[in-house]
């Protein structure tokens, strides 16, 4: 089922009332409700808006993301549910004693997949995806080599030119490409959570002040579609991050990805990849399910 995602840009109250999730608009009262079991993502923009706990609550319960934007509009921290997950106990065991070579596998198989996924979006806006084959054909266990950092480079320069640098506090597009990516995670870390797993135990990613580096390790295959939605914004010369921008962005969850025997919402896709990950980490299975671009 795809999840609703909302977000408020605006001052309001946010409560429960009959099991319903009611928004109080600040100037006039008037009350919009929505089932809570409907949302997967619920953005809170405005610094202006209060939030019940039990509200919270009952989003985590349902494992909803709720994610916070700073002063600058941009997502900042996020509200996860603790226990989304009926065998999440044992899944956790799984995850936390899963062996070296089997994560080295792993991130070789997300590795491959980005690059591919880097090299169809280039030959998809008409330049040369073909420059990136030996890269996503010839990756190391592990990516010992670091294919992936070498393929971006050649990825960001045929994408946007010679001289944009990939950076989270760099100029345009970077602030487009924060945007879609924070929208992303937040996404990748509710489909882990709700797959028994936790975003907390990287296959790759590890810094001891990133609380998702698993969702930062998932979420490299689809980092294409972000990359999409923003290079059609900028061929329309749309660069400041407005509403309309943000609303491009946000619609990236509902883009269509592809599987090997079907076509689904990028939203579902990401469940796809959680749960072929937890069948990786209990032994039932050894390949990831990944999108194509």
């Amino acid at each position: 089922m795809i999840k609703r995602t909302i977000v408020f840009t605006s001052q309001c109250r946010v409560l429960l009332k009959n099991g319903q999730l009611v928004v109080e608009n600040h100037e006039t009262g008037e009350q919009k409700k929505t089932s809570v079991e409907d949302l997967g993502i619920v953005l809170i923009e405005n610094q202006q808006v209060s939030i019940t706990v039990p509200a919270l609550n009952a989003l985590s319960a349902n494992n909803c993301a709720v994610v916070f934007c700073d002063s600058k509009h941009m997502p900042s921290s996020m509200l996860m549910s603790l226990d989304s997950n009926s065998v999440q106990g044992e899944r956790y065991r799984d995850q936390v004693e899963a062996s070296l070579p089997l994560k080295k596998s792993l991130w070789k198989q997300i590795v491959q997949m980005k690059i591919r996924n880097q090299s169809s979006l280039l030959t998809k806006v008409g330049y040369d995806g073909g420059k990136l084959k030996p890269f996503y054909t010839n990756v190391k266990s592990g990516d010992s080599d670091n294919r992936e950092g070498i393929a971006a480079k050649i990825y960001w320069d045929e994408l946007f030119g010679d001289e944009f640098v990939r950076s989270r506090t760099g100029p345009d597009p970077n602030s487009l490409l924060n945007y879609g990516y924070s929208i992303l995670r937040a996404a990748m870390a509710r489909a882990i959570v709700g797959s028994g797993l936790s975003p907390s135990f990287g296959l790759f990613h590890k810094n001891r002040y990133n609380a998702f580096p698993l969702a930062d390790d998932l979420m490299e295959p689809y980092r294409p579609y972000v990359d999409a939605v923003v290079f059609q914004l900028l061929d329309e010369d749309k660069k400041e991050l407005d509403s309309e921008v943000k609303q491009r962005l946000l619609c990236v969850l509902f883009a269509d990805t592809v599987f090997d025997d079907c076509i689904r919402p990028l939203e579902i896709g990401l469940s796809m990849t959680t749960a072929s990950l937890a069948r990786c980490f209990s032994g039932e299975g050894k390949q990831l399910v990944l999108p194509r671009f």
